[in-house]
């Protein structure tokens, strides 16, 4: 798939000594694969981002999460 495809290369370029310009790109791409996937999938994806953080963390309920590092899942 694509999708894993571009997630390797986006933990390359964080990995690595890139320009923030190039992992910025390698976010992008992972966002459009991501958000085709969802599309083929029939999810909307916009939707279910908003059902489980349209409150913020699903845990603590706070923007941005206020969870300590141990309390996270």
């Amino acid at each position: 798939m694509w999708f894993m495809s571009e997630v390797g290369e986006l933990a390359e370029a964080l990995r690595g000594q890139h320009k923030s310009e190039e992992v910025a790109k390698e976010f992008a791409d992972v966002l459009a694969w991501l958000a085709t996937l969802a599309n083929i999938a029939g999810i909307d994806l916009n939707a279910a981002i908003e059902m489980k953080y349209g409150r913020g963390c699903p845990y603590c309920e706070k923007i941005p999460c206020l969870c300590s590092p141990t309390e996270k899942p």
